[in-house]
């Protein structure tokens, strides 16, 4: 499928920090997320996080994702909203990891995948009736059941640790895709009312007991 200018802007952009990220190291220290740096004032680390990434294989994975879902966005609410949903999700990931582990002075984090949550959020959000493929299952599963089951591990990780995952920048980011989507494009609202009800409730629970996790 042809690929929208806007978007494959800012898959370059993602791939020219990150290999400079991969062959320099100080800059990539200089601008990964890092909860002591952050604190001490460097609060632009929350957005500039979010163009490294790890190894080619965490680029190529985020990317392709992004290459996937940001279409279905794109066609039905245009550029500028998507652009506000992409951004708004990788904050909306870097403030729940910060809130977090603001605690762990040493805790840092690179990688789009705050904002690629969002946007497969957004995506599942406007197109319930999507099928997706995750491996190991032989079948595709709706798009609002890889939703909630999304979330639903997001916050068994942070509970547990598990890996070396940044859980919480995806739950942070498919949070403010979910509530972003809703802003931009209140409609949802009527078109997939219990989409969004299902979404939406691991989110509230989240906001309620979410002091618990830790």
């Amino acid at each position: 499928m042809n690929i929208d200018k806007t978007l494959l802007i800012l898959i370059i952009v993602n791939v020219l920090v990150s290999m400079k990220g991969f062959s320099d190291r100080l800059f990539f220290d200089k601008y990964k997320f890092h909860i002591g740096a952050i604190n001490r004032g460097e609060k632009i680390r929350m957005f500039t996080s979010g163009f490294l990434h790890v190894d080619y294989l965490h680029l190529i994975l985020n990317m392709y994702v992004l290459y996937i879902f940001a279409p279905i966005i794109i066609f039905k609410l245009g550029v500028v909203k998507f652009l506000i949903l992409y951004l708004g999700s990788l904050i909306a990931g870097s403030i729940l990891t910060l809130t977090y582990h603001k605690s762990e002075l040493y805790y840092s984090a690179v990688g789009a995948s705050g904002a690629v949550a969002g946007i497969i959020y957004g995506a599942i959000l406007l197109n319930p009736t999507m099928s997706l493929m995750m491996f190991p299952l032989p079948i595709p599963i709706p798009g609002y059941i890889f939703g909630i089951g999304y979330l639903l591990y997001s916050i068994y990780g942070m509970k547990k640790q598990l890996g070396n995952v940044g859980h919480t920048a995806h739950l942070g980011g498919a949070i403010g895709g979910y509530a972003l989507t809703l802003l931009v494009y209140p409609e949802v609202f009527l078109n997939s009312t219990s989409t969004v009800i299902m979404l939406g409730i691991p989110i509230v629970l989240l906001l309620l007991f979410g002091n618990r996790l830790k």
